[in-house]
Formats: structure tokens, C-alpha cells, sequence
């Protein structure tokens, strides 16, 4: 399954796809090599910030492993919806203490993952700007 990996950098992002299996095993939090990515990203030094499944799970930094589980969250990073039941008349934007029980993946990537956030350590040979840039096709001669 292919990987859609975003590089972020000082506000802008880099999306890049790739059907390449060598970030299989990485976790949030690592550092890797631009290269191992794409070609365009030699010489760049990225970290790994997130993740998410096939089913748009959230890799969470605290669950070792690939696996699913359910964890109790508060509001934040995988719970960020009101709950059922709350209407916008009333005025309540989220009870106070609320914490319930949700889905989330490992930090480690596996072939479930889909969707990889990273951002840039360190630039390479190639500015970021430039990577945004398509090469200008000449045109054709009729």
C-alpha cells in the first residue's frame, strides 16, 4: 500500500507519495533520512511527528507497537468532536472532565499506516521552495 507522506517546513508542506516499504518498523518520534523518501529530499534530515491508518486512526506517541487499542483521552490530540447529545442552543461547548474511551494506533508504522507526518531538522542541497516548483515543459512545435 502506498505511503502519502507529508514533509512540513516553516508553514508550508511538501506531499510526497511513495510505495517503498522502508519506513515499515519507524516510530513517531525518529529521525530519517530525506533520501529514503524521495529523491528530490537528499541531503534533508526529517522527523517523524504522526501517523494515521487505513481507517484514520491516529498513531499516538505513548502506545508501543502497531497495534489498536482503547485508551481513555481527554480532549485533544484523537478527541476532538463534542459528543452526542450536545446542541449548539445550549451553550455548553464540552462538559468539563469529560474523558471517554477511543481507538487509536501504536507509534510504530506498519503496513496499516497510510498517511505520515514529518517535519524538516535540517534542509538539504535543494531548497524547500524549489521542491514546490514543477519543471516548465517546453512547448511543443506544430
Amino acid at each position: 500500500m502506498a505511503f502519502k507522506i507529508n514533509v512540513s517546513h516553516k508553514g508550508k508542506t511538501f506531499k510526497v507519495e511513495t510505495e517503498d516499504e522502508k519506513l515499515v518498523g519507524s516510530s513517531i518520534g525518529d529521525k530519517i533520512k530525506g533520501e529514503e523518501i524521495s529523491e528530490d529530499l537528499k541531503g534533508y534530515e526529517l522527523e517523524i511527528t504522526g501517523t494515521s491508518d487505513k481507517a484514520g486512526f491516529a498513531g499516538f506517541l505513548n502506545i508501543n507497537g502497531p497495534t489498536l487499542k482503547k485508551v481513555l483521552l481527554d480532549y485533544g490530540k484523537g478527541m476532538h468532536k463534542k459528543p452526542k447529545g450536545l446542541r449548539k442552543k445550549t451553550g455548553i461547548r464540552r462538559p468539563k472532565g469529560l474523558r471517554l474511551r477511543k481507538t487509536v494506533r501504536g507509534k510504530e508504522i506498519s503496513l496499516d499506516t497510510v498517511q505520515i507526518n514529518t517535519m524538516v531538522l535540517k534542509e538539504g542541497g535543494k531548497k524547500f521552495e524549489g521542491l514546490f516548483v514543477k519543471p516548465v515543459e517546453e512547448e511543443k512545435k506544430e
